[in-house]
């Protein structure tokens, strides 16, 4: 997103998606490459850097709302349901207890 770092591009759109509040302490987790389809142009490469959110509100009304399902799970759990292996392997190492500030 122009004008804005990754942290706060990647807080925008957790809000947009999510309807996620929080803080990240910016530091990046990991990064995975997948395709996009764009419309006339077709499978587009792309790299998305993932941060970790301490989420202190969830908004019910938000700008994706109507396109998301949110519902919360395990890392596991969600490993196995994303299609990037990439993506898999860094949520499966994610340790929420090293993340975002938190003892």
């Amino acid at each position: 997103m122009d004008g804005r770092t990754p942290t706060e591009s990647a807080m925008q759109e957790a809000w947009e998606e999510a309807g996620v509040r929080g803080k990240s302490d910016g530091r990046c987790l990991g990064i995975y490459s997948f395709s996009k389809d764009a419309d006339d142009l077709g499978a587009l490469p792309c790299l998305a850097m993932v941060y970790a959110v301490d989420v202190e509100h969830l908004a019910d009304e938000f700008p994706e709302a109507g396109q998301r399902k949110r519902s919360w799970m395990s890392r596991k759990k969600a490993a196995r349901l994303v299609e990037e292996p990439e993506l898999a392997s860094i949520l499966r190492d994610f340790d929420p207890r090293t993340a975002t500030g938190n003892p």
